[in-house]
C-alpha cells in the first residue's frame, strides 16, 4: 500500500473517485465472478495513486449482503483503508448506481469519476454519467473468470440498453 494516501487525510479538492458499479451476490455472499473483478480493479487503482477514494456501488440483490458491502469487504481485504471507502448500497440498476452516488461523489469534493465496470458495459455507464452530469472516464478489469460465450451475450444485452438510454430522455428520470 502506497503510504501517499495515509499522509493526506482530506482529498484535494477535485480529486478523481472510483466508482465501482454493483453486480451480482451470489448465496452465502460471495461475489459474482463479474462483481470480484470490478473490486479488485478498483483496489488496484486506489494503490496506483489514481483515485483518492473508491464509492462501492450495489444494494441488495437476491442474496445478502449488498453489493457494496462485499465490494467494501474485497477492497478492504486487498488493503484499501475504510476511510477510502465509501458507500452507495441503495442502488438496483446502472442508472440508480451512477444516480445515487453522484451525492456521495460532490460531497466528497470529487472533480472526476472513474467509473470501474467491464468493458462491454463501460459505454452506456459513461453516457448516464455524463447525462447525469458529472464528467467521468471509465477503467475496465480484463475479463476472466467468465467464459467468453457469457462475455458475448452481456455485450449483445448492452446494444439495446445503450440505445435507450442514448435516444429515450425519459430513460434519465
Amino acid at each position: 500500500m502506497t503510504g501517499s494516501h495515509a499522509l493526506v487525510p482530506t482529498p484535494p479538492k477535485d480529486h478523481t473517485v472510483a466508482l465501482i458499479l454493483g453486480a451480482a451476490v451470489w448465496s452465502g455472499g460471495a461475489p459474482s465472478p463479474t462483481l470480484k473483478r470490478r473490486a479488485l480493479h478498483g483496489a488496484r487503482l486506489f494503490h496506483a495513486v489514481k483515485v483518492s477514494a473508491i464509492i462501492a456501488c450495489g444494494g441488495l440483490g437476491r442474496h445478502p449482503p449488498t453489493e457494496a458491502e462485499v465490494i467494501r469487504r474485497l477492497c478492504r481485504e486487498q488493503g484499501v483503508p475504510p476511510e477510502a471507502i465509501l458507500m452507495e448500497n441503495r442502488s438496483t440498476t446502472t442508472r440508480e448506481n451512477i444516480e445515487f452516488a453522484l451525492p456521495i461523489a460532490k460531497a466528497h469534493g470529487a472533480g472526476h469519476l472513474i467509473v470501474v465496470t467491464d468493458r462491454y458495459h463501460a459505454p452506456r455507464a459513461r453516457l448516464i454519467a455524463r447525462r447525469l452530469g458529472m464528467p467521468c472516464s471509465t477503467a475496465s478489469p480484463p475479463g476472466t473468470g467468465t467464459p467468453w460465450t457469457r462475455q458475448l451475450r452481456y455485450a449483445m444485452r448492452e446494444v439495446p440498453a445503450y440505445l435507450y438510454y442514448l435516444l429515450w430522455p425519459g430513460a434519465m428520470r
